[in-house]
């Protein structure tokens, strides 16, 4: 069973909340990030984008870079910015997006619980990226930024969750610049925060990894590390866990998650066309863009025109739960057979488009002829994501979309 604890949060001053909250690290680049923080120094970019106060052209992993983090950390802290709660406590965090809020709590989960599959993962994780997060880990001895886990609704949690947020008043609750709410309560109650980690110890046999693979495998390596360290290592220590943002599962959506291709290899767009009738009915729109509907349909955008194409029945195999995957069907049947590109982690002739940006976007980047072709894909399920950590495969890269993303500096937890 899934072991989360509470904790005794780092967090800012409810009136500056707006001005130190910001989006996760990996969603923009240093530039970015620079301009972000323009005129702001409060913004927790300046801890988890430090390069943006280094000199210009830094290595963005370089000691360098992590000092500063470290420096602008103990100055958040000195300055109030940032102000540890008296006693462990869960917290119960919120997104909106369209009129739609799910509701999350927020929770230490344990590095153990990774190491034993407690915490179930559906992709990879590159060391390199692992390592980034342990540096910076090290260097702050924090979780400065949460991620994002899922599991299976319990009916009990929920009611808790439901009373606080109905009956208490959110200590955040703020439009954030992209449109997206948050919105943040405390559980101070004793007997909540007791009942909270029984139902999870109880009801929850596993937690999912919705988004946050490298920082969660960063978190699980440090912990044994620090617990290697320590002659007195009891496993209670705060470096045994580290910070989750947990939603069950039914109220979550997965966003769709596109792919461009810069040619195809070789062929002319109709003997194109021809090849694909193999595996696809071909169904031609006309310039206005096609949304899929189902699983197994694509959207395809090429010379101006867009097309419908519905995968046949030999494609995929639905008691796989690799195989049922549309990202599959497309490497597969596409990718792979047609356009000679064999892994998605390493090619330079394809790239991903995150679904919250708009199929528009797919055919603006065609149009300009930075790209020949676009694939539009109906979104992975929750419960597909779900049956495939379960089975312990991993899905193929950029597969899941999540949507709002989690906004960092509302809460840190720090390891000592």
């Amino acid at each position: 069973m899934a072991i989360i604890k509470p904790f005794k949060g780092l967090r800012p001053p409810k009136e500056i909340i707006e001005k130190l909250a910001c989006l996760p690290y990996d969603v923009m680049n240093s530039k970015e990030a620079a301009a972000m923080a323009k005129g702001n120094e409060k913004t927790l970019l300046h801890i988890t984008k430090a390069e943006i106060d280094c000199p210009a052209n830094v290595d963005v992993h370089s000691e360098t870079v992590y000092n500063k983090a470290a420096e602008n950390f103990k100055k958040f802290k000195t300055n109030g910015w940032l102000v540890q709660d008296e006693s462990p406590k869960y917290y119960i965090y919120a997104q909106t997006m369209n009129g739609k809020t799910q509701y999350g709590i927020v929770g230490a989960a344990a590095c153990q619980d990774y190491v034993d599959g407690i915490i179930k993962k559906h992709e990879l994780t590159r060391p390199d990226k692992e390592e980034d997060r342990m540096v910076l880990t090290r260097y702050t001895n924090a979780n400065i930024e949460p991620v994002f886990f899922s599991y299976k609704a319990v009916a009990e949690i929920d009611t808790i969750v439901e009373r606080i947020v109905k009956n208490e008043k959110a200590e955040y609750d703020f439009v954030a610049e992209d449109g997206f709410g948050h919105h943040f309560w405390l559980v101070n109650s004793d007997k909540d925060n007791a009942d909270i980690e029984h139902l999870f110890a109880t009801k929850v046999p596993f937690t999912y990894v919705a988004d946050g693979h490298h920082r969660t495998a960063a978190a699980g390596r440090i912990g044994a590390e620090m617990a290697a360290k320590n002659p007195r290592h009891n496993g209670n220590e705060e470096y045994n866990f580290f910070m989750a943002v947990h939603f069950p599962d039914n109220q979550l959506n997965i966003i769709d998650y596109n792919r461009l291709v810069k040619d195809l290899n070789g062929y002319d767009e109709d003997k194109f066309l021809k090849l694909l009738e193999a595996d696809f009915l071909i169904s031609k729109i006309g310039s206005e863009i096609f949304k899929p509907t189902k699983l197994h349909q694509f959207g395809m955008y090429i010379n101006g025109m867009w097309y419908r194409l519905d995968a046949k029945a030999h494609c995929y195999d639905d008691k796989n739960p690799i195989g049922v995957l549309d990202v599959t069907i497309l490497s597969k049947h596409i990718l792979d057979k047609h356009l000679d590109i064999k892994d998605l982690r390493t090619t330079t002739r394809a790239d991903f488009v995150g679904g919250i940006r708009g199929l528009g976007e797919l055919k603006k980047r065609v149009d300009s002829n930075e790209m020949k072709v676009a694939f539009a894909l109906f979104p992975v399920s929750m419960q597909q994501l779900i049956n495939i950590a379960d089975s312990g495969n991993i899905m193929p890269p950029k597969t899941t979309w999540f949507e709002p993303k989690l906004r960092s500096g509302l809460v840190i937890h720090e390891l000592v």
